[in-house]
């Protein structure tokens, strides 16, 4: 979690064309309001220009010293955009309710925590699979990422077989589920 003065630095960064400080707000935020454009009717497209035009409006507040911050960039980010998207969608005819019954209906807070804890979810796994250990590792990420078939993970793993390979997988499987839970339950 940020303090709020590291914060406070990352506005002052972006008040003075730092790319760091620019470049550290998109990390920790882009993927938040990707999923929420995509999981509302967008596309990656649209995702990059409402994340863009978010960014903007908090530059030119962020410039503004009148402007205080009384939240998280994470969560001032993700109400911009938001608001955003559901003006453009309701400009595109995609959306027949009114903006403001949507106000009642859904809660930014809420749709902010769910993606917060997939966020520490996705964080949580990232860790688990890092200390997974190297030849586990390999087989999860061509089976699940690299899509490759058993029979071609035994013939690169040197399995004398296609279900060699799947008990191998299976087993490296349950450790890497162990060792996210064990990390999971520490983090709660």
């Amino acid at each position: 979690m940020k303090t709020e003065a590291s914060e406070q630095l990352l506005l002052k960064g972006l008040a003075k064309n730092d790319a760091k400080a620019a470049e550290t707000i998109y990390k920790e935020n882009y993927n938040m309001v990707q999923a929420f454009i995509l999981n509302n009717n967008g596309s990656y497209d649209d995702a990059r220009d409402i994340f863009q035009e978010a960014m903007i409006v908090l530059y030119e507040n962020a410039k503004n010293e009148s402007f205080v911050l009384t939240c998280k960039i994470t969560t001032y980010v993700y109400s911009v955009c938001r608001r955003l998207w559901l003006k453009r969608l309701q400009h595109n005819n995609r959306f027949s309710s009114q903006i403001e019954s949507l106000e009642e209906t859904v809660a930014v807070e809420e749709d902010l925590e769910i993606q917060e804890r997939r966020n520490a979810d996705f964080a949580i796994m990232e860790r688990a699979l890092g200390s997974l250990g190297a030849p586990c590792k390999s087989l999860l990420e061509a089976y699940y990422l690299q899509k490759k078939d058993m029979t071609e993970i035994a013939d690169t793993f040197g399995y004398t077989n296609a279900d060699n390979a799947k008990n191998q997988k299976y087993k490296c499987l349950m450790r890497l589920k162990k060792l996210f839970f064990s990390q999971y339950n520490i983090g709660e």
